[in-house]
């Protein structure tokens, strides 16, 4: 059961929880009239969506019954009939001032013509509409049209049928302003008395002109989007997205907004969607889009027609509401965070304590105390972190020592304490880089024991030990403190000398070092002599890589060896001798002691 001060603070916390309780309220009560604004927008969209696609249906039919009308007129079935295009009749004059009148009264029309069947499509009655107004296309300018859809398609058709041509940019040669315009087509048959069918009356609609009127009482805001069964867009607020397929490259509507593939896939007839609940569907947008049917021609059996409106402006009541409850809920968050702040600096003082203490785990002086005298939880945790404290500090001093010990071991041997083989090369690669950097030179003297085998084989490997140590020993007293020694292994033992000292003095210490391993060791009684071979390889001269020159010192000593025990040689000296005379006079001078014992036996 939890004790009276920490259940008591914990009730002032929750009773701040409460008080945060009424900012969600009025988070949730906000969130909630901005879905209601964006349903009720969708339904507003929605709504005029349909009645535009009702417009557009009205409107084609508007154009089909001008077309009727026209193609019902007796006169064009003369004029189609027996007209052959050669001249101008009276007729065909009468004729061509009705359909002038038609464009005259309607401004999205882009042309009206009446085109024969006989002469493969031949244009009789042709208007087009330019920057000046109507203008009629006659004589040696009109056209055969028989080869487009619009004209042997409309030919097949029974007398009263209306065929719609599919939306597309209008790139037929000499159409003045209809060229390079998205234009949709509505023609129709002409009849003679029999009922056969001598010709067509087409009519060329301005996409754009039509659908600027029929949406003229939209808001301002709408934005109108249009697309054929396939998806590629007609109509789009980005002009540069419509008639993607004239241009080689589609931009379809169900790319753009995968909501309505299910309108394309004919599954459903109308889908909604906004960027509250859709953000990814809908950005930044509350959109609605239905699917009509679009004339009765194969090929164009529906279209999809969208309209968007910026959500923005559909939330911008419930910004305002927004406004309000901020301001309501700002003030009790401002009690709320006061009385936070109170109940959190009681609860948590002695948490940041116990956090101190663990952050400053060996750091007593940076420490305050803790409440170990505390009655409650929080006293029990000091009390355990207390005793956790000190059992880690013991084992952590242990761990250090073993580490120390550790990284002590894996650069140095253990017999004599000297570096060993990767700690000197770092020293060497170390010592390389600033000679290099400094125009210095550095020496590596391979120092290695003539006599240790027979003494470690009649004395043993104890005394064998003990003799290495002592050699160590002998080599660090002859050696200055910024030279440095280390052992390879087995008896070989390498010296690094840096700066002036390696060209100045290098054989003079190779001889120093050979006189002090010429002296005699009495180890456990008994005395001996163990001597050296050195050889000698020096920077820059025989090499500037660290493995290089230990190989080139390596040489020279069994140079020194092979000519004679306790002496030494420098790399260079047994190059020059083995491109003089080394074939004559056999391995290059070396420094000899002749005084030297030869064997263990001596040395005793």
């Amino acid at each position: 059961m939890l004790r009276r001060g920490l259940t008591f603070k914990l009730s002032v916390l929750l009773a701040c929880i409460g008080v945060l309780a009424s900012g969600a309220t009025g988070y949730y009560a906000y969130h909630a009239n901005r879905t209601m604004l964006v349903n009720e927008a969708e339904r507003s969209l929605l709504t005029s969506t349909e009645l535009l696609g009702q417009r557009i249906a009205f409107s084609i039919d508007d154009t089909a019954s001008d077309a009727l009308v026209l193609a019902t007129m007796p006169s064009s079935a003369n004029v189609a009939e027996t007209d052959d295009g050669v001249g101008a009749n009276a007729p065909r004059e009468r004729l061509a001032q009705v359909y002038s009148s038609f464009m005259l009264h309607h401004p999205e029309y882009l042309q009206v013509r009446l085109i024969a069947r006989r002469h493969h499509g031949l244009e009789l009655i042709r208007f087009d509409r330019d920057s000046d107004g109507l203008v009629r296309v006659d004589g040696e300018d009109l056209q055969e049209k028989g080869q487009f859809p619009y004209v042997f398609e409309t030919l097949a058709f029974a007398p009263g049928r209306i065929y719609t041509s599919p939306i597309v940019v209008n790139h037929e040669y000499g159409t003045h302003a209809a060229q390079g315009k998205p234009t949709l087509r509505i023609g129709t048959p002409v009849a003679d008395a029999n009922g056969t069918v001598v010709g067509v009356v087409v009519i060329d609609i301005d996409l754009a002109i039509m659908l600027r009127r029929l949406q003229s009482d939209l808001p301002s805001d709408y934005q109108v989007y249009l697309a054929n069964e396939w998806g590629d867009f007609l109509v789009h607020p980005d002009p540069s997205k419509t008639f993607g397929f004239d241009r080689g490259r589609r931009v379809l509507m169900q790319d753009s907004f995968p909501v309505t593939k299910p309108l394309f896939a004919q599954t459903q007839g109308e889908v909604l969607a906004n960027g509250l609940m859709r953000p990814r569907q809908a950005a930044g947008q509350v959109l609605a889009f239905v699917r009509r049917r679009f004339g009765d021609s194969e090929g164009n059996r529906f279209i999809v027609l969208g309209l968007a409106k910026p959500l923005e402006d559909v939330l911008a009541g419930a910004n305002q509401l927004g406004t309000r409850i901020i301001r309501m809920v700002l003030v009790f968050s401002a009690l709320s965070v006061l009385l936070a702040i109170l109940s959190a600096r009681a609860v948590t003082k002695p948490l940041h304590l116990l956090a101190q203490a663990a952050t400053h785990l060996f750091a007593e002086h940076a420490m305050n105390p803790l409440p170990l005298k505390r009655t409650d939880e929080i006293g029990v945790l000091a009390r355990c972190f207390d005793h956790l404290r000190r059992e880690i500090r013991a084992q952590m001093d242990a761990l250090h020592s073993k580490q120390s010990e550790l990284a002590h071991l894996a650069t140095h041997d253990v017999l004599t304490g000297l570096p060993n083989r990767m700690l000197f090369m770092q020293k060497l690669e170390s010592a390389l880089e600033a000679a290099k950097q400094q125009g210095a030179g550095l020496a590596v003297l391979f120092v290695d024991l003539d006599r240790f085998k027979p003494i470690n084989d009649q004395f043993g490997h104890s005394v064998g030990d003990k003799v290495l140590a002592a050699v160590a020993g002998r080599l660090k007293g002859v050696l200055c403190a910024d030279d440095v020694v280390a052992r390879l292994g087995g008896d070989e033992f390498i010296v690094l000398i840096e700066g002036q000292r390696a060209a100045d003095v290098t054989t003079e210490i190779a001889a120093r070092i050979m006189d002090a391993l010429n002296e005699t060791l009495v180890i456990d009684g008994h005395g001996m002599t163990v001597g050296a071979s050195i050889g000698i390889s020096e920077f820059p001269h025989d090499s500037g890589n660290a493995e290089e020159l230990l190989l080139n010192a390596d040489a020279a000593m069994y140079a020194a060896k092979s000519g004679g025990r306790c002496a030494y040689l420098r790399y260079r000296d047994l190059l020059d001798a083995q491109a003089g005379t080394a074939a004559k006079n056999g391995p290059a001078p070396a420094r000899t002691d002749e005084n030297a014992a030869e064997d263990p036996a001596e040395a005793q």
